[in-house]
């Protein structure tokens, strides 16, 4: 009897489940107008999860969401993630106003959020559960301007802004203040829509107050298209753009014209130095074929953040996670150093590359 009680029980134990998978939420723009940034960085959450497929010693079960690069869509995936698919945590999104759609949804739901790229500072501005793993645009900004007139001796500077981001009007108004302030003058604004494919009018209104340097803080398909058109008129200006150029479809779409462009962005891979950075780097080119970008890189970042301060809170509490989130201090990440400042915005570097013979190449780290 002893024996068979034994063997009933050891049946019994087989029968039971397994530890439940840790859900982590992902709404990215995997179709749409920024579908290439939502990709790469589906790309570096999935190649850190294979690096850490486990928290809290239970495997770790993401459900992603396409935003199809759209606000509506994005505030409606972030509400199935935390309603039907009862997710720990969120990593989104990747535009600032689709981010923006989304994180007081999950702020609501006290389920903490990480943006890897949306640099909006009001993405969490004044938040208990909303975080980025990404610098924050008013430090982009300043930063740029830094650049622009200490670097490129730029002192007239036109600004060439799509108006219907909040991203890329924030990113402007920023390093208008700062290229002011240190003695510069922005002596022409211009102003586009997503999508428009004719800069004519734009480029001539520029053309005729004669900047040093265009500041076009726009994602990548509006600034190749940019830098085709000013070559199609015989105009040199150099551009110095944003993080959001940051894409490989920069230099398909805008081929050689796109050289000698500039941006800030948040990672160049001779910055992955830590062994964190040197194991994603070398796991994501192995399966990709092909070099690390910013946006993969912060994608894994987010991932390895999230997955710390879940296993430092001891459960899937919201609170708790957010409490460990907060008190991020010299993570030793893919990026670099990270210390989760003021309004969860990261403490971190800015790095500024410039295209040269259709390669991203790395000029620079301003440190803030």
């Amino acid at each position: 009897m002893k024996r068979l009680n034994l063997i009933i029980i050891f049946w019994l134990l087989l029968a039971l489940p397994a530890g439940a998978a840790v859900k982590l939420g992902v709404y990215l723009p995997m179709t749409g107008s920024a579908a290439a940034m939502g990709q790469m960085v589906w790309e570096g959450v999935q190649t850190a999860q294979t690096l850490q497929p486990q928290i809290l010693n239970q495997p770790v079960e993401l459900v992603l969401l396409d935003t199809r690069s759209d606000r509506i869509e994005a505030a409606n995936a972030v509400s199935r993630l935390i309603e039907k698919d009862k997710v720990a945590a969120i990593i989104g999104e990747v535009i600032s106003s689709d981010t923006l759609a989304g994180v007081p949804i999950a702020e609501r739901a006290g389920i903490p959020s990480i943006s890897p790229t949306a640099t909006n500072p009001l993405v969490t501005q004044g938040r208990v559960f909303a975080f980025r793993a990404c610098f924050v645009d008013d430090l982009q900004g300043k930063v740029a301007a830094r650049f622009a007139f200490d670097n490129l001796k730029a002192r007239k500077a036109a600004l060439f802004v799509d108006q219907a981001q909040d991203y890329c009007v924030g990113l402007a108004n920023y390093f208008a203040q700062e290229f002011k302030r240190r003695g510069g003058d922005i002596v022409a604004t211009s102003y586009i829509q997503t999508g428009d494919q004719d800069f004519s009018a734009q480029i001539s209104a520029l053309k005729s107050n004669h900047p040093d340097l265009i500041y076009a803080p726009n994602y990548y398909a509006e600034d190749a298209l940019l830098a085709k058109q000013l070559q199609d008129q015989g105009l040199k200006t150099p551009i110095l753009t944003g993080d959001g150029a940051q894409v490989p479809e920069l230099l398909s779409i805008g081929g050689e014209a796109v050289n000698g462009t500039y941006f800030t962005a948040h990672f160049h891979r001779q910055g992955a130095t830590s062994e964190l950075g040197r194991k994603f780097m070398e796991a994501y080119e192995k399966t990709y074929k092909k070099q690390l970008d910013a946006f993969a890189a912060l994608g894994g970042e987010s991932y390895f953040l999230l997955a710390a301060a879940i296993n430092q809170a001891g459960d899937l509490n919201g609170a708790k996670i957010a409490q460990a989130l907060a008190g991020t201090k010299d993570f030793a990440g893919i990026t670099g150093s990270l210390t989760m400042g003021p309004d969860h915005n990261p403490i971190k570097g800015v790095t500024v590359i410039k295209v040269d013979q259709g390669q991203f190449a790395y000029q620079t780290t301003i440190n803030p």
